[in-house]
Formats: C-alpha cells, structure tokens, sequence
C-alpha cells in the first residue's frame, strides 16, 4: 500500500509521487492490515495485491491489471484509475480506519 498526501504522481508509486509511506503486509484470511503512523491531514491509498511477488502492478497488453488493485473510499475502477480527489480521506484523529475493497478483472 502507497499511503500519498497529494496528487502528485497518484496512484501510480513513481519517483517524485507524493507518496508518505509505502507498506506490505501479509493477507491472512482474504484480510491484510496496515498501520500509517500520519499527522492529521488529506491523504489517499493506493494497493496492489501483489500475487507473483515482484513489487509492480502487472497488466495485460491492454493495459488491464492482472493482479488486485484498490483505493481508499472505494471508487469503482472502469477504464482508468480512479484521482487522488476521489480517494482522498481526511485523518482527524489517531484511530482514523479505513477498508479498501480489493478489485481483480
């Protein structure tokens, strides 16, 4: 997961994204669970289930992703990946959570 405090380079993790920290963790029973230590503030997350191990987000020649992908608030990924604006969250507290829903195609 790439935990981005603004639009810059989201949701793809390339150098000069604005990326805050970047995590991994294991998925045990269809869940994975990931700890951002943040100041209060905007941010947005972009994950990929990566299922080969290669740290990237493999696609097809169609430019489809083969492995999972989702973002914070959710949005429904169609024909291009979903702006920073849309899966912004606002962090307001200590204990903000979150439940990314995973999307495979």
């Amino acid at each position: 997961m790439s935990l981005f405090s603004g639009a810059s380079g989201f949701p793809r993790a390339e150098q000069g994204a604005s990326i805050v920290s970047r995590r991994c963790a294991p998925i045990i029973q269809g869940t994975a669970q990931v700890i951002f230590n943040v100041p209060y503030g905007n941010y947005a997350i972009a994950a990929v289930h990566d299922t080969n191990g290669d740290m990237k987000l493999n696609s097809n020649f169609l430019g489809i992703p083969k492995e999972g992908i989702g973002f914070s608030n959710n949005p429904r990924v169609r024909t291009k990946p979903p702006s920073f604006v849309e899966s912004q969250f606002l962090v307001t507290n200590a204990k903000t959570r979150l439940q990314i829903q995973m999307q495979y195609f």
